[in-house]
């Protein structure tokens, strides 16, 4: 039986983003869920404990998140569910993973633009990792980003931040 799940939380690590030797892509980030609660005896809202999960996304959801998703950043996951324990020599555990089917920025908090995405060609992934096995890392600028077309090339600059919401704040 699979687990079909729906979270929000706040993207805790940078996306890492990986293609295995045989082409496939793959992005994993770590997501804090913080649960909140409302206290009656204190007459307000009071943060209870965080969920963390492990968010992996394969193909072209793996390449639109690299591309999309960074640290930090509020975001909308749905997947499905995979509860594992394991063991090694020194401690055991138990790791909470999703397999997601969709990723989303949480507009509760932003606004943001969709610009559809083409798989990267063959060549395009090669230009990208020169050494031909796994890539580490979320460099801006990858061979496959899209670009923005004529129409849009030609439409106003956005309207700038008027300080309602939350700003976003990326570093180079």
């Amino acid at each position: 039986m699979t687990d079909t799940i729906a979270l929000t939380g706040i993207v805790a690590t940078t996306p890492r983003h990986l293609v295995t030797s045989s082409g496939l892509a793959i992005t994993s980030f770590r997501l804090a869920c913080r649960q909140r609660r409302y206290d009656r005896v204190k007459n307000a809202w009071v943060d209870a404990d965080t969920n963390w999960y492990t968010v992996s996304s394969f193909r072209q959801l793996a390449h639109n998140v690299e591309r999309s998703v960074h640290k930090g950043e509020p975001v909308l996951v749905t997947g499905r569910l995979r509860i594992r324990d394991w063991e090694n020599e020194d401690r055991t555990g138990t790791s909470v993973e999703v397999e997601a089917d969709a990723v989303g920025h949480n507009l509760t908090w932003g606004t943001t633009a969709l610009m559809r995405s083409t798989a990267p060609s063959a060549a395009e992934q090669r230009d990208a990792d020169p050494a031909g096995g796994a890539t580490g890392g979320t460099a801006g600028g990858t061979a496959g980003e899209a670009t923005a077309a004529p129409a849009e090339a030609d439409a106003a600059p956005a309207e700038p931040d008027t300080g309602q919401g939350e700003s976003e704040t990326r570093s180079a």
